[in-house]
C-alpha cells in the first residue's frame, strides 16, 4: 500500500480515495432518499383530516434545542478532523465524543417531541400530514442513531489503532455522513418547522 505522504492521511492512499469518491455516490442516493420524503411531505402537509396542523403541533422550544444541538455537533465533528489532520489523538477522540454525546441530546429531545405529538393525537395514523412528518423526521433520526453507533465503533478501533490512513479514511467519511444529516435538518428546521409554524 503506497502512502502519499503530501496529502491528508484520509486521502493518503488510492484505496482511501476511492472510498471518500464512493461515500460521495452514496451521499447522492442518500439526497434522492431525502428529495423524496420532503416531497412526499409538501404534498401532503395541508391533508390533516380530523388531527392537528402543523401550526397547532409545532413548538419552537424543542426545534430550536435540536437545532442548536445538531448545529453544534457539525462544528465539533469538524473541530476533530481538523485535530486529526494535525495528528493530535486525544484532541480529536474528544471532539468526536462530544460530537456523538450533542447527537444523543438531539435524539433525547427528539423522542420528547414525538411523544408529546403522541399526546397530542398525533400518530402515524392520524392523517397524510402526520404520517409523511413522522417518516421524515424518524428518517432523519433513524440515520442520527446509526451515525451514533458508527462513530461510536470508529472511536474504538482509533482508540486501539491510533491514526493510521485507515482510521482516518473511515473518520473523516463518517463527518462527511454527519455534516450531510445537519444539512437535511437545516432543510427540516426551515421548511417544516418554521414554514408550518407561520
Amino acid at each position: 500500500m503506497k502512502i502519499d505522504e503530501s496529502l491528508p492521511l484520509e486521502y493518503s492512499t488510492e484505496e482511501n480515495r476511492l472510498k471518500i469518491l464512493g461515500f460521495w455516490i452514496f451521499l447522492g442516493a442518500e439526497i434522492a432518499l431525502f428529495s423524496t420524503l420532503f416531497a412526499v411531505y409538501f404534498t401532503l402537509h395541508n391533508n390533516h383530516a380530523d388531527g392537528p396542523s402543523a401550526e397547532e403541533l409545532f413548538k419552537l422550544t424543542p426545534v430550536m434545542i435540536e437545532t442548536i444541538l445538531l448545529l453544534t455537533s457539525s462544528f465539533t465533528i469538524g473541530l476533530g478532523i481538523h485535530a486529526m489532520r494535525l495528528g493530535m489523538k486525544k484532541a480529536m477522540m474528544t471532539f468526536f465524543v462530544i460530537t456523538l454525546v450533542l447527537g444523543l441530546g438531539f435524539l433525547g429531545t427528539e423522542i420528547y417531541e414525538f411523544v408529546e405529538y403522541i399526546h397530542e393525537g398525533a400518530t402515524i395514523q392520524t392523517s397524510a400530514f402526520t404520517s409523511s412528518l413522522m417518516t421524515l423526521l424518524g428518517t432523519h433520526g433513524a440515520h442520527v442513531t446509526f451515525g451514533f453507533f458508527w462513530g461510536t465503533a470508529i472511536l474504538l478501533q482509533v482508540r486501539k489503532r491510533g491514526l493510521t490512513p485507515e482510521t482516518a479514511n473511515k473518520s473523516f467519511i463518517f463527518s462527511l455522513y454527519w455534516h450531510f444529516l445537519d444539512v437535511v435538518w437545516i432543510f427540516i428546521f426551515s421548511f417544516v418547522y418554521l414554514k408550518g409554524m407561520m
